[in-house]
């Protein structure tokens, strides 16, 4: 079985159980295929990046594996803006976040409840710059494990729906994304856009950001912030002190 979700943002747990832990959200427009049903849970793998997670099966509707595979080969299409609006024949009014999946509007056959939109809609772009006016986007979000949305997101989420707003797909988990791209020797030789992993004592992934000019770094811990970036890893501002130890800078475009 195949399905889309049609709220804003809803959890995809570790467990199906209201009370379990938070691994990721699906946002508005997210399609996955059900692998497992479980009384009100249904067990998925989402098509943008294979992640697997529990949500509540009253937060999707199903659409059919001929259309699953129309919407897998439609150019991605997202929402551009930090909040906008998906209009019901009814005039009723669906918030959605940044970066929501709007390609499903295009097929009649899947926007059965004929939703609209009017508002813009995100660019491809090899452009690095662009990488960077994008991640200002989320500047200030607050840290949420799981979180993919400006209301609240961590670190590999927020390198992954800025990466997916200009086209490019990266894996969910920081350590996931830590195997693409290509790995650079120096930390002078990284430029604007490019991803910086960070480890822990024993040597896991565990902190991913985006690489500015001049030897700053955004990334999201506590709040999508800006700091210093060395050899060593973040410094950062408030606290004075390095707050993640730098692993292995990756160039991905």
């Amino acid at each position: 079985m195949f399905a889309i979700c049609n709220l804003a943002s809803i959890p995809l747990r570790s467990e199906p159980s209201d009370r379990s832990e938070m691994t990721s959200q699906l946002l508005f427009g997210d399609f996955f295929e059900v692998l497992e049903e479980k009384d009100q849970w249904s067990r998925i793998k989402l098509s943008f990046d294979d992640y697997e997670g529990w949500v509540d099966s009253k937060q999707y509707f199903q659409i059919t594996p001929s259309e699953f595979e129309m919407l897998q080969n439609a150019p991605l299409q997202c929402a551009a803006d930090l909040v906008e609006y998906i209009t019901t024949p009814n005039n009723l009014l669906i918030p959605i976040p940044l970066g929501s999946d709007l390609r499903f509007l295009n097929f009649p056959t899947i926007n059965a409840s004929n939703f609209q939109f009017d508002g813009a809609y995100s660019q491809q772009s090899d452009q690095k710059n662009q990488l960077l006016e994008t991640a200002f986007l989320y500047l200030n979000a607050p840290y949420l494990w799981g979180g993919k949305s400006p209301f609240g997101i961590d670190c590999s989420g927020f390198t992954q729906m800025v990466y997916k707003l200009n086209g490019h797909k990266l894996l969910r988990d920081a350590s996931q994304q830590a195997t693409q791209g290509e790995a650079l020797s120096f930390i002078e030789e990284a430029e604007p856009g490019d991803l910086a992993f960070f480890d822990n004592e024993e040597g896991k992934i565990i902190h991913v950001g985006i690489i500015m000019g001049d030897n700053y770094i955004i990334h999201a811990s506590g709040k999508v912030r800006i700091d210093r970036l060395d050899q060593f890893g973040i410094y950062n501002i408030d606290t004075g002190r390095h707050s993640h130890k730098l692993r292995v800078i990756k160039k991905i475009i």
